[in-house]
């Protein structure tokens, strides 16, 4: 892999100097920015989208479709941590070297990055949440994929990955995310419906005004049935 980033008048390489390019004529107050959006504003706003995918699953208006949102909101930053997990072994088996370290004239945003650069660790976290998130909630998770992408060119706008380092943990987050779900989610949705059960736990599955609500809800039909049934024997 190492080879294909050695030849200048590669794409991938090509398209590394022209994005990052872009960060040497940026003024340096542009360049501080994305250095923290890119190493941890990105992640941080992550972060807060899955909190704010749980606060809206608890909201659902039945019990079950909350089991189901609140499960896939919790596998996602599971497959992220996962598919991190997956690319230890493939970075040191591709062994590629960090761009700034075979080719010349690069502005690095971030020092002292001596690890391997295929894949990324970053794009491949972003995007393994969003793939989640977009599987419990399309708004939220349009928004991850969103931030993934941006992740993505900040990574290489930095001048610490490829191109392709960012396109294959795009793959790679995914791949894990999609191919696992169907498991995870046998194991997570029994586990979701038994903390909605519990006396302490349900407030984490369906917030307790959703639940007076119901509640309520259940008292009302009941009533107003009786009340036609009056109405009907009176008639």
């Amino acid at each position: 892999m190492a080879g294909l980033a050695s030849d200048g008048s590669n794409p991938d390489v090509r398209l590394l100097y022209d994005v990052n390019g872009l960060a040497k004529s940026a003024p340096g107050w542009v360049d501080r920015a994305m250095e923290f959006i890119g190493e941890y504003g990105i992640l941080l706003a992550v972060v807060l989208l899955v909190l704010g995918c749980w606060w809206s699953a608890r909201r659902r208006p039945d019990t079950e479709s909350a089991v189901t949102a609140v499960a896939g909101m919790v596998w996602a930053p599971l497959a992220a941590g996962i598919a991190v997990l997956v690319n230890v072994p493939i970075r040191g088996f591709v062994g590629r070297a960090r761009p700034f370290v075979e080719h010349q004239g690069l502005d690095v945003l971030v020092k002292g990055k001596t690890d391997f650069s295929f894949v990324s660790d970053h794009a491949t976290l972003t995007m393994a949440v969003g793939a989640g998130l977009f599987v419990a909630h399309r708004k939220f998770g349009l928004a991850a994929i969103g931030l993934a992408l941006a992740e993505g060119f900040c990574r290489v706008f930095m001048g610490v990955h490829y191109p392709t380092d960012v396109v294959g943990g795009f793959a790679l987050g995914t791949a894990v995310t999609l191919l696992l779900s169907p498991l995870a989610m046998a194991l997570l949705t029994p586990l979701v419906r038994a903390v909605a059960r519990s006396e302490r736990g349900r407030v984490l599955v369906r917030s307790r005004r959703v639940r007076r609500v119901a509640a309520a809800a259940a008292v009302d039909i009941p009533e107003a049935r009786s009340e036609s049934g009056r109405n009907d024997l009176a008639a």
